[in-house]
Formats: structure tokens, sequence, C-alpha cells
């Protein structure tokens, strides 16, 4: 154990750079300058220097955030960007599809901008988003005063590629999935610069099909005596969507910079379910098809400058997303009745915002800065439910809309006083929020409120040495209920035992995020949560009182304690293999060497008020990533994680949810073609087994997708690929967005 300990400290503390080495070969001075030094060593030559240059991470742990490479990380730069983020260390998907960080709820930043889309929306956003777009993934474990306040506990901020190279280059991409349905996925990235102008274009399309099985089995408890259901759910999906991604970056002078982007997505998806229902007197099935089309726009304007030569910084941005859904059902049961809707959603979102920096004497230094955000949001849902006749004539509507107006301001201001760094902030929110909810069958519903809060962080961290710290902080946050969650037309596919709205009445949910976290060495992190959330809301299966009929819904729980620890550490695999030396030449490449990197989630979550029909246990996540160097330079990388039986939320987990993935890699043509060989879900164990508890309805819930599949991947490069200096990007970034290390 000694050993390997003392392994894992020289994996993570070894550097050598070329500033580190110095030539001591140096011609003899003049004698009177040889007097001027009193007993100076005699000069030495050293007949060999071997220069190992700069690190290269996959991985990089700091005191606020961990900052994970996608783009040279084979094991994740071949999917989809959901892909890749279920795979990062402290990441964990909900049965619900949801994600936490360390337990915290997530809030997803799209190169440093909250994206507007939420619930699946999000999660088809980020699934038609391919991996290789993507340089880096941010884990920003407690976010500022900088940050929204709406940022629950926790932020993703997905870092899209921005290479800059001399000339016009360009990179060819295929991936081609294997299932039972073989779809290709080609790409091409485009870039290059010009003067102060550098530019950059990706093109590319995806063509995937899956299929999902689902079976509820329920038990309606508003009967006397209880009445049970089986229900069934298969689908088969077809997600085809074009994407286009182009950004400029125009040096305005020396300390000025002027960033523009422009992405759209068009999807054209498709989806085929047939759906059972059975009990002793009930026999009832329904094959429905779905035609979904969206398309998403995002358009954004940055001005970057730095005002002085000690780090005042000034930085504007203006970000507009414009999003239109589709979704056409008809489908048809066995008992002669038709099911029809069409469902026309448009959201629109407009975001300003500044950032000013500036450090003073003493190693002081404050940020401030502010907000205004306008969404809008409007679902016309048309249906006709259960009907005798097969008709284009729709019966009922539903309306919603949605409009918030959101306008925040925040200061922060960090002190470093010997070994210790103190951040305190403060942010001023203000939501102005009007729902309106109406129908042709019942009376309209609106819930129209002001919502002015101050959220308070701060935060102390110690510094042992250059390579050890110790901080502890604290932030208050809230959570807005998304669109997805108070919309009655989130889901457009009925029968007569299923329904799904959202609940207009949902209020903000309110966190109080405790954090305590010892970081070591750039790799290793030891710490634990505890997490405090008022009025917080969960999707839930309910049924009406005497109704059979399972409705998919959100319901608001007033109180929710959530205990974690969390613990992450490589195992350098190389020092045991290939000998300390050989080990330490490594160290500067990453992508040659051996490695297991291990990340454990510890998590308890108490609910107040809510009686559990079973035991509350707590949840145990391991996850572990590991590098192989084969012969004839074939890497090999593979993933696996587990969650074991246990309590998220208000689930309760009765099977673990495991996944293993293995993938080979290797480059030709001096690094020109890359050829990747992969293997998702090699054991196809990944399935969810869960017991959902809430009003009048107990459901046993089991989900199984199609998640074995094999995939070609290929990339050519071809053009200028060396690197040039880039001369159009000044970095004004904050060093820290919360509690980290004032230098």
């Amino acid at each position: 154990m000694k050993s390997l300990l003392f392994a894992t400290l020289v994996l993570l503390s070894y550097s050598v750079t070329a500033q580190e080495i110095k030539s001591t070969s140096e011609s003899p001075k003049s004698t009177a300058a040889q007097d001027s030094v009193k007993k100076a060593p005699s000069p030495k030559t050293l007949q060999e220097v071997t220069v190992f240059g700069n690190k290269k991470q996959y991985l990089k742990v700091e005191s606020d955030k961990t900052t994970v490479n996608v783009k040279n990380n084979p094991m994740l730069n071949s999917g989809s960007s959901l892909d890749a983020v279920k795979k990062l260390p402290g990441v964990i998907t909900s049965p619900t599809g949801s994600l936490t960080l360390n337990s915290k709820n997530v809030a997803i930043y799209i190169d440093g901008a909250p994206s507007s889309l939420s619930g699946t929306d999000l999660q088809n956003y980020l699934s038609s988003l391919p991996a290789n777009a993507i340089e880096k993934v941010e884990l920003i474990y407690n976010p500022g005063a900088s940050f929204d306040a709406n940022s629950s506990g926790s932020v993703i901020n997905i870092v899209t590629n921005s290479k800059r190279m001399k000339g016009i280059n360009a990179s060819f991409n295929m991936n081609y999935n294997f299932n039972k349905y073989q779809k290709p996925s080609p790409q091409i990235l485009l870039n290059g610069k010009k003067d102060n102008l550098s530019w950059q274009t990706m093109l590319g399309y995806n063509y995937i099909d899956g299929e999902n099985k689902t079976q509820n089995d329920q038990t309606f408890t508003s009967f006397t005596p209880n009445k049970k259901l089986f229900q069934e759910n298969f689908r088969v999906t077809t997600n085809r969507n074009l994407y286009w991604r182009t950004g400029t970056n125009y040096k305005l002078s020396e300390k000025s910079n002027l960033l523009f982007n422009y992405n759209v997505n068009l999807g054209n998806d498709r989806d085929v379910a047939q759906t059972k229902t059975l009990s002793e007197t009930i026999n009832y099935s329904d094959d429905g098809v779905t035609k979904i089309k969206n398309d998403n726009h995002e358009i954004s304007l940055q001005f970057k400058t730095k005002l002085d030569t000690l780090g005042t910084t000034f930085d504007v941005t203006a970000f507009t997303n414009i999003f239109n859904r589709n979704p056409l059902n008809n489908s048809r049961s066995n008992a002669n009745t038709f099911n029809k809707s069409d469902v026309n959603f448009d959201l629109k979102n407009y975001y300003l915002k500044y950032d000013f920096s500036f450090p003073l004497k003493h190693q002081f230094a404050i940020n401030t800065g502010g907000k205004y955000n306008i969404l809008e949001v409007n679902n016309l849902g048309k249906y006709n439910t259960n009907s005798a006749i097969d008709t284009n004539t729709f019966t009922d509507f539903t309306n919603f809309d949605y409009t918030e107006n959101n306008l925040a301001f925040y200061v922060e201001a960090r002190k470093k006083l010997k070994k210790f760094n103190f951040t305190a902030g403060l942010r001023f929110e203000d939501y102005k929020v009007d729902r309106i909810g109406s129908s042709n069958s019942s009376a309209s519903t609106r819930v129209k409120y002001n919502n002015t809060n101050f959220f308070p962080n701060v935060s102390a961290l110690y510094e042992f040495n250059d390579q050890m710290n110790l901080s502890a902080s604290y932030s208050k946050k809230i959570n807005q209920p998304n669109y997805n969650t108070i919309d009655p037309n989130n889901s457009s596919a009925t029968n007569a035992y299923n329904s799904s709205n959202g609940n207009l009445n949902l209020k903000p949910t309110f966190y109080d995020n405790y954090e305590i976290k010892f970081s070591a060495f750039q790799f290793v992190q030891l710490g634990a949560n505890y997490t405090v959330t008022k009025d917080d809301n969960r999707f839930v299966f309910e049924a009406k009182p005497g109704a059979l009929v399972s409705n998919q819904s959100f319901q608001a729980f007033d109180r929710i304690k959530t205990m974690s620890a969390f613990v992450s550490f490589p195992i350098p695999l190389d020092y045991f293999l290939k000998g300390k030396e050989e080990f330490q030449k490594r160290m500067n490449t990453i992508d040659k060497m051996n490695y297991i990197f291990i990340n454990v989630n510890y998590v308890k979550s108490t609910t107040e008020g809510y009686s559990f029909p079973f035991k509350n246990q707590p949840i145990l996540n391991y996850n572990a990533q590991a590098q192989f160097m084969l012969p004839w330079e074939i890497t090999n990388t593979m993933s696996y994680f587990i969650l074991p039986k246990g309590t998220w939320e208000i689930y309760q987990i009765t099977k673990p949810i495991q996944e293993f993935d293995i993938s080979f890699n290797r480059d030709f043509m001096n690094k020109k073609l890359k050829i990747g060989l992969h293997c998702f879900d090699v054991f196809n164990a990944n399935q969810i087994n869960a017991t959902i508890a809430a009003a009048n309805l107990n459901t046993g819930f089991y989900q199984k997708p199609d998640s074995r599949t094999f995939r070609v991947s290929l990339t050519y490069n071809f053009g200028n690929m060396k690197l040039q200096k880039e001369n159009t990007d000044i970095q004004i970034e904050k060093a820290n967005q919360g509690g980290g290390i004032l230098k």
C-alpha cells in the first residue's frame, strides 16, 4: 500500500518542463566577474539533456472545478455530447434521465452561456451535438456569484472546439453505428485564420436508430380492493438531424476581441410505438407513429477587452436562442379507437450580460457584472383522444404561455491572506414570471408572481503547499420550474390508460449547498456535500382518485436533505509496468500512459413529509476509466460504472444499473488518419429497475434501451496541421469562478 501511495504521489506531482532545465555549459566569465562571486561552483557540462515538454492532461482537478479534455480522449470523443457527459467523473444519471454532479442538480452551459432548453429537448440537443465538437468540459462544483443563481448547485460547462490554424485546414469525421440498425453520421470541419481573423465551420449529419422498452407494473390504491395494470411500451426511434456550427474571432486591437457564433440544428425524427395494457379484465393495445420536426438557432456576439496590464478586464455577451418543435401523433387501438395530436412548441430566449473584473493591491480582487434575460414559450396542443372515427378534426385544445423576465447583478470579492484564500459574493435576482394554461374544456389558469432574492456565496481555502489544498464553501441557489415540468402539453402521446402533463402550480426550488473538499496534485479529490432543498419538484407517476389512468407529471416535495461524499484518484500502472524512469517520461504524454482513474460517490437522501413504501437506503456509485497501450501503437480505453441497489431521491433502485464500454484506437499517416473501433455496453446490462410511489399509485418501473452498440469512427485531417501561435485570442476569463486560489 505504501508503494502504491508513493507511486500515486509521483504520478501526480512530477512535471518537467523546458523552462526547468537549464544548460550550465556556458563560457567562463572574466576574472573580475569570477572574483566578485564568492565560492562559485565550478562549471559542469551536461552530456545529454532530455526535455519532456509540457504535460498533456485528460483531466485536471482544481479547487473549484474539474476540467476534462474531450477532444483527445478516444473514450469520450466518438459519440454524442450526452454520451460524453454521462461518462464524466461524479456525473450520475437518475432513473428519469436528469443529471447530477456529486449528488447536486446540474445546469448545462454551452460555451459559458446557460442553455435555455430543458427536459427531453435538452437531452435531444446534447444527443445531436457530436462529442468531437467539444474541446473540453468544465465540472464546476460550487459556481460563484458570477453564475446565474438558477444554476441549482453545480454547472457543467461544455466548451466547443476553437482550433485556429494558419491558412485553411479541414478534418473529415465518419461514425458508423451498428446495433440492429446500421446508420452513418458524417461530419466535416473547416478552420483557419488570416491576419487578425480566425474562423471555424462544422457541417454534419446524424442518422441514428434505436429501440427502447419500458414496463410499468402499477397498483392503483384509491380502489377497494386495489386494482392493478401492467403496461408495456416498445418504441423505435429514428433521429435525423443536420447541423451547422460556425464561429469567428476578430482581433480588434492588442487588447480587444470580437467573437461571433451561429449554430443551427434541423431535426426530422420519427417514433413508432406499440403500447399494451393488461389486467384481469383489460386487454388493450395501441400502435402509433409520431413525426417530430424541430429547428434550433443560436446566435451569440461577445466582446472581450483588457483594460490594463494588471488584469482588469471587461466582457459583454449577447445571446439569442430560437427553438421550434412540432410533434404529430397518430395512433389506433385494438378497440378501433383513434388518437391524434398536433403540438406546436415555440421558444425564444434573449440574453445579455456583462462582466467586469479588476485586481487591487495586496492580493485583493473584485468581480462584478449583471445580466438581463427574456424567455418566451408558447405551446399549443390540439387533440382528438379515443375517437370512434379516424378524423383530422381536433376536439380538445390546450394552450400554454410562459414569459420570464430576469434581471440580475452580482459582486464578488477575493482576498489572499498568507496561505488562506477567501471568497465572498452576493447576487441579486429579480424574476417576473407569468404562466397561463387554458383549454376549451376548462377555465383558464394563470400563475403570476414576482420573485426577488439575494443569493450569497462564501468560501475559504487553505493551501498546504502548491499541490494540496482544503476548501469549504456555502451557496444559496434557486431553480425556476422549467417549461418541461409545468407545460400541460409536455407530451403529445396519450391513450385510454395513459396521460402526461406538467404541473402549472409548481413553485421555485431553493437550495442551501454546503461543501468541504480536499484536492491534491491536480488529480485527487476527496470531499462531502450537504444540500437542503425546499419545494423540490420530482417526476412521478400519479393517478386521480377513482381513475384507472396513469398520469406522468411533476410533484413538489416540501424538503429534501441530501448527504453525499466523493473520492477520485488515479492508479499509476506505468510505475509498476515500465519502471520509474519511463514512467516519469510518460507523465508529460498522458496519451501514452497506462493508468486507471477511479471515482466513487456515496449519496443518501431524506424526504420530509413523504411516506416511502420501502426502506430508505443510500446509493453508492462506482466509476472507473482505464487506458492501456497495446502493441502496434494501439490505444485501448475502457470505462465501467455501476449504480447498486438503493434509494435515489424518491425512487428505489431494485437492481444495479451498470455499463462496460471498450474502445481501440490507432493513428496512421503521421496522425493524419485516426481509426477507432468501439463497443458500448458490451454485456447489454444497462437497464433501469425502480419503484416509484405517488398519490393513489405505486409503480414498478423497468426500462431497457438497446444500449449495446458497435461503432467504427474515422477521422482524416488534411491541410496545414501545424498549429500556429494564436494571435487572435485574448484570454480574459476569470481565473477562478468560485472559491478558487487567487494568484
